[in-house]
C-alpha cells in the first residue's frame, strides 16, 4: 500500500475521531439535536469546501502540466524541423510531470542550439562580408532568418577559410610587387603620375583593393617598368662595350680610364647621359685617330676569321680588309663587318667552340703520334711514357666520339639553317676525313722511308760491313765491379772464330775481325741465338732493326744477350 493511500486512512479516522469527540461535547452540553444537525452541517460544508478547493487545484495543475506538454511538443516540432534533427521521441509509461519536465528540458537545449548556430551564422556573415570587401568581390545572398544546418554552418567556415587565404595570398603579392615596383622607380627616377600608381605607392596597404583586376593591373605596371629598366640597362651596357672597345681600339691608358669607372655600374639617368657624353667624346678622338683604330680593328677581324675557321677565300673577299686609303667610309666598313662577324660567332659559337676543341685533341694526338715513332722516349724516366699512353689511349677513344657528336649536330644545324657548314672553305666532315686521310699518307710515307733507310743501310752492312757501336749508359747506371762480372754464354762465345777479338763484357762493344768475313755471295751463316738456341731470321731482316751485331758472319741481336752489356 501506498503512504499516501495510508495517510488518507488516517485522515478518515481523525475525521471520525473529530466528529465523535464534537458530538461529545453537544451531548455534555445538551445541544438540542436540531442544532446538532446545524453544527453537522456546518463541519460538512468546511471539510467539503476543503476538499473542493484542494482538488480544483490539483486538477488546475494537470491542465496546465498537459497544456504545456503539448506547447513543448509542438514547439519541440517546429525545432526539428528548423534544425534538421530527429524527431523527440517520448518514453513509454511515463507520467504527466515527468513527461512535461523532458519535454521542456529538450526544448531549452534546442532552443539552445537554435540560437549558437544563427549567431555563429552572423558572425561567419560578417567575415565573409569583410572579406568580400577587402577582396572587392560582390556579396553572397544567404537568409539570415532560417536556421542553418550544420552541413550548411561547415560550408560556410570553409569558403570563409577560402576568403582569409586567398586575400593572405593576394596581399603578400601585393606587398612584393610594391616592393620590386618602388625599387624600379627609383632605379628610374620615376615620380607616380596617376591615381593608381599613387595608391599603390603612397597609400596604407589595408586600405588597397585586393582584386584579381587591381593584381592583374599591378602585374602590367611592374613589367612595364622592369621592361624600361632593362631597355635602360641594355642601353648602358651598350655604351659600356662601346666605351670599352674605343678604348682598346684607341689604347686609352688605365690613368685616363680610372676617372670613368664611376659611371661604368648602374643605369640610372645621370648615369646613361654620362656614359653617352663619354662616348661622344671618344667617337671624336675616333675619328682624329682614324688610321691607328681601322688597324686595331683588322687585328681583331683577324682573330674572328680564326675563331670561325675562315678560309683564305673568304678572307679575301672583304676587300676593305687590304686597303690604305684610311676614310671614315672605311671604318664604318670595318665596324659593320666586325659586327657581323661577332653575331655570327655567336650564333655558331657553341658549334665554333666543339671544332676548336676538335683541332686541339687532333694536334695533341697527332703530338703522341709523332713521340709513339721516335725510339728515344724510352730512355725518359719518371713514368711519363706510361702517362702519354694512358693519355694516347683516352684520346683514340675520345677523338671518334666527339666527331660523331659534331657530325649530328652539324647536320642538325645544316637542316635547320638549309646551308653547309664550313670550316677553312670545305665542310666539316670532309675537312675531318682529308685530315685523317694526310695522316694516314704521312705515316705510309714515313714508313716507306724507313723501309728504304733500313735497305740502303743493310746493303752498305752486306758490302762493308756493320760499324762498331757502343750502347749509350742509361743516366744513373753504374759500370759493374770487376767481382761482379756475369758469365756469358759459353755455348755462343765458343761459336766466334779465332780471328774475332772481343772486347771485355764492360760496357764494351763487340768487333768484327776484317779477316774472318765472307764475301756477300758466300755460304749462309747459321745463326745462334745466346738465350734460347733457335735460329733467327735471315742476316738482312736483323740488320733492319738497328740494333744487331755481326759476330763471325753470324747476326747476334744485342736484345738476347738479357742482363749483360756488349
Amino acid at each position: 500500500m501506498r503512504r499516501s493511500e495510508v495517510l488518507a486512512d488516517e485522515s478518515i479516522t481523525c475525521l471520525q475521531k473529530a466528529l465523535t469527540h464534537l458530538r461529545e461535547i453537544w451531548e455534555l452540553i445538551g445541544i438540542p439535536e436540531e442544532q446538532r444537525l446545524q453544527r453537522t452541517e456546518v463541519v460538512k460544508k468546511h471539510i467539503k469546501d476543503l476538499l473542493d478547493r484542494m482538488i480544483a487545484e490539483e486538477e488546475s495543475l494537470r491542465e496546465r502540466l498537459l497544456k504545456s506538454i503539448s506547447v513543448c511538443q509542438k514547439e519541440l516540432s517546429t525545432l526539428c524541423s528548423e534544425l534538421q534533427v530527429k524527431p523527440f521521441q517520448e518514453e513509454k509509461e511515463t507520467t504527466v510531470l515527468q513527461l512535461e519536465k523532458d519535454l521542456r528540458t529538450q526544448v531549452e537545449l534546442m532552443r539552445k542550439q537554435k540560437k549558437e548556430r544563427k549567431q555563429e551564422l552572423k558572425l561567419l556573415q560578417e567575415q565573409e562580408q569583410e572579406l568580400r570587401d577587402i577582396l572587392c568581390m560582390p556579396p553572397c545572398d544567404v537568409d539570415s532568418t532560417s536556421v542553418p544546418t550544420l552541413e550548411e554552418l561547415n560550408l560556410f567556415r570553409q569558403r570563409v577559410a577560402t576568403l582569409r587565404e586567398t586575400k593572405e595570398l593576394r596581399h603578400e603579392e601585393f606587398v612584393n610587387i610594391k616592393k620590386q615596383i618602388i625599387l624600379c622607380m627609383e632605379e628610374l627616377e620615376h615620380t607616380p603620375d596617376t591615381s593608381f600608381e599613387r595608391d599603390v605607392v603612397c597609400e596604407d596597404e589595408s586600405a588597397f583593393c585586393l582584386s584579381l583586376e587591381n593584381i592583374a593591373t599591378l602585374q602590367k605596371l611592374l613589367k612595364q617598368l622592369e621592361m624600361k629598366k632593362s631597355q635602360n640597362e641594355a642601353e648602358c651596357e651598350g655604351l659600356r662595350t662601346q666605351i670599352r672597345e674605343l678604348w682598346d681600339r684607341l689604347q686609352i691608358p688605365e690613368e685616363e680610364r680610372e676617372p670613368v669607372e664611376a659611371i661604368m655600374t648602374g643605369s640610372k639617368a645621370k648615369i646613361r647621359n654620362a656614359l653617352k657624353l663619354e662616348v661622344d667624346r671618344l667617337e671624336e678622338l675616333k675619328m682624329q685617330n682614324i688610321k691607328q683604330v681601322i688597324e686595331t680593328i683588322r687585328v681583331e677581324l683577324a682573330q674572328f676569321w680564326d675563331r670561325c675557321f675562315y678560309s683564305q677565300d673568304q678572307r679575301q673577299a672583304f676587300a676593305p680588309y687590304y686597303s690604305e686609303d684610311y676614310t671614315e667610309n672605311l671604318l664604318h666598313l670595318h665596324d659593320a663587318e666586325i659586327i657581323r662577324l661577332r653575331n655570327y660567332y655567336d650564333v655558331h659559337k657553341e658549334l665554333f667552340q666543339g671544332v676548336q676543341k676538335w683541332e686541339e685533341s687532333w694536334k695533341l694526338f697527332l703530338e703522341f703520334e709523332r713521340k709513339a715513332s721516335d725510339p728515344s722516349r724510352f730512355t725518359n724516366r719518371g713514368g711519363n711514357l706510361l702517362k702519354e699512353e694512358k693519355e694516347r689511349a683516352k684520346l683514340q677513344k675520345t677523338l671518334p666520339k666527339l666527331e660523331e657528336e659534331l657530325k649530328a649536330r652539324i647536320e642538325q644545324w645544316e637542316q635547320e639553317h638549309s646551308t653547309a657548314f664550313v670550316v677553312n672553305g670545305q665542310k666539316f666532315m670532309e675537312y675531318v676525313t682529308e685530315q685523317w686521310e694526310l695522316h694516314r699518307l704521312e705515316k705510309e710515307r714515313a714508313k716507306q722511308e724507313r723501309q728504304l733507310k733500313n735497305k740502303r743501310q743493310t746493303e752498305a752492312e752486306m758490302l762493308y760491313g756493320s760499324a762498331p757501336r757502343t750502347p749509350s749508359k742509361r743516366p744513373g747506371q753504374t759500370p759493374n765491379k770487376s767481382g761482379k762480372v756475369r758469365k756469358m754464354n759459353t755455348t755462343a762465345m765458343s761459336s766466334a772464330t779465332p780471328n774475332s777479338s772481343i772486347r771485355p763484357v764492360f760496357g764494351g762493344s763487340v768487333y768484327r775481325s776484317p779477316m774472318s768475313r765472307l764475301p756477300p755471295s758466300g755460304s749462309k751463316s747459321v745463326v745462334t741465338s745466346l738465350c734460347s738456341g733457335k735460329k733467327t731470321p735471315r742476316a738482312a731482316q736483323l740488320r733492319a732493326n738497328k740494333e744487331n751485331l755481326d759476330l763471325n758472319g753470324s747476326i747476334l741481336s744485342a736484345r738476347t744477350f738479357k742482363g749483360f752489356q756488349i
